[in-house]
């Protein structure tokens, strides 16, 4: 039981490092193309 507590937590926090990396990723792409679209204006 505690084994397998431990592989959760771990691969819980795996899951929200990926997501806070594509969070940085699609942000990132939203403030290119919105400094492409201002810059073009």
């Amino acid at each position: 039981m505690l084994k397998e507590n431990v592989i959760y937590k771990k691969s819980k926090k795996g899951i929200t490092l990926i997501a806070l990396v594509i969070t940085i990723i699609v942000l990132l792409i939203l403030a290119g193309v919105s400094i492409n679209l201002v810059a073009r204006k």
